[in-house]
């Protein structure tokens, strides 16, 4: 009982010394960089439903806590106060959802500031200061639409949009880096974001970028005057084919093999994933709308039915017209008007793992006979005495009105 008490003391008291010694060097940090003497924003760009972080690059060295301000138009006086004057607001990103205000989807660690799933209205100026009202830094944070996002299939021979050029500015793409493969050990896909910039020489000075006169196609430093941008030139994705090995799983026991083998000896051992499944009952002719869990729109995400590989380039929103069966850009599977040839295990890989399972059975509504005391037997009987009685009658007055034709006709005497 020593040794143990002894080995958990030694323990903590590393994990102490570690945790230290990331705040000495979060504190290096603040020391090395000096915070700007005017006032002046650095533009960072993200794709909607994206999760960011803001990093408050300096604060003076007696500062312990910061503030972080939200401002949409710097002519504007509405300012939003994100945290309280402590710093201290943590949020759990697994509890935001989309669509939710700003206020319910930021959180605060090590004075950065965190915002899930970013939204469009989410553009603008965040500041990091103090509760005094002095700010330390700024950023122009510009969310660019994901609906109008244009896809480049690469392997079909498909190409990314080409610069625009004009007279007052020129429109170009910014690509990421290539996202992991989705998939291991089978043929996998992965994608590049690119994000709309511009170019011009009368882009407002106060934004600072990574090159001169270049800026996001949503910064606040795009003059006024200059047509919306956005219209212009979309984001846009690139997708092409990957292929990763999987990496070495874990050999079981020998105890562990044999009691395996012993279950199934007799039957075949079912080919099924090792992944946790969740089971799900869904409505016919209704909607249906798959997440992956843990997956946010950064990630490289996709999808399996069954044995069948639910690929970008022919799942993809937008492919075809009329999709009934679809991957969004937000990674989510769609399935429109449920049917039957929709159940199966919807399997789902997050960056080369497969992650989670989903068995999807669909119900009917039960079919249940009726009496002749429902309502609706009632109606049906009705309405059919009631039409049966009206050509009886029109058969009646039909037949009465041919014999007094026929009467009046006839010559008197005979």
């Amino acid at each position: 009982m020593g040794p143990s008490l002894l080995g958990a003391t030694i323990l903590l008291c590393l994990v102490g010394v570690l945790q230290a010694y990331a705040i000495e060097k979060k504190g290096d940090v603040f020391k090395k960089m000096a915070c700007p003497a005017f006032l002046t924003f650095e533009n960072v760009a993200y794709l909607a439903d994206m999760t960011f972080e803001l990093p408050c690059k300096c604060k003076p060295e007696e500062v312990s806590s910061v503030v972080w301000y939200f401002q949409k138009n710097l002519r504007g006086r509405t300012i939003t106060v994100l945290t309280d004057f402590d710093g201290t607001v943590v949020l759990d990103s697994s509890h935001v959802r989309a669509g939710s205000d700003l206020l319910k989807r930021f959180s605060i660690r090590m004075f950065s500031l965190i915002v899930f799933r970013a939204q469009l209205r989410d553009s603008g100026h965040y500041l990091c200061g103090s509760k005094e009202g002095h700010v330390f830094y700024s950023y122009d944070v510009d969310v660019q639409p994901m609906g109008r996002i244009t896809v480049a299939f690469l392997d079909s021979g498909q190409h990314v949009q080409d610069d625009y050029v004009g007279e007052q500015f020129s429109l170009f793409t910014t690509f990421w880096d290539w996202s992991s493969c989705d998939r291991c050990g089978v043929r996998g896909e992965q994608q590049r974001v690119g994000l709309c910039y511009v170019q011009s020489a009368q882009l407002s000075p106060r934004y600072r970028t990574s090159l001169p006169n270049v800026t996001s196609c949503g910064s606040r430093a795009v003059p006024v005057s200059f047509p919306h941008l956005l219209h212009l030139r979309s984001p846009e994705v690139a997708v092409r084919s990957c292929l990763m090995p999987c990496p070495p799983k874990e050999v079981p026991e020998e105890g562990v093999q044999s009691i395996s083998n012993i279950v199934y000896k007799f039957g075949e051992k079912p080919d099924v994933p090792r992944v946790p499944i969740q089971y799900h009952s869904q409505p016919s002719r209704t909607n249906l709308v798959i997440a992956c869990p843990g997956a946010r729109p950064e990630h490289t995400v996709g999808w399996d039915k069954d044995s069948v590989r639910l690929y970008r380039s022919e799942y993809l929103v937008g492919v075809e017209k009329g999709m009934r069966v679809f991957i969004d850009h937000g990674n989510h599977l769609h399935i429109l008007r449920v049917r039957r040839s929709d159940r199966g295990t919807y399997f789902c890989w997050r960056d080369g793992e497969m992650v989670a399972g989903f068995r999807l059975s669909v119900t009917f509504p039960a079919q249940r006979r009726r009496g002749p005391g429902d309502p609706e037997s009632i109606f049906v009987m009705r309405a059919v005495g009631i039409g049966f009685a009206v050509i009886t009658g029109i058969f009646f007055l039909a037949h009465l009105g041919r014999c007094c034709w026929w009467v009046l006709r006839k010559p008197a005497g005979l």
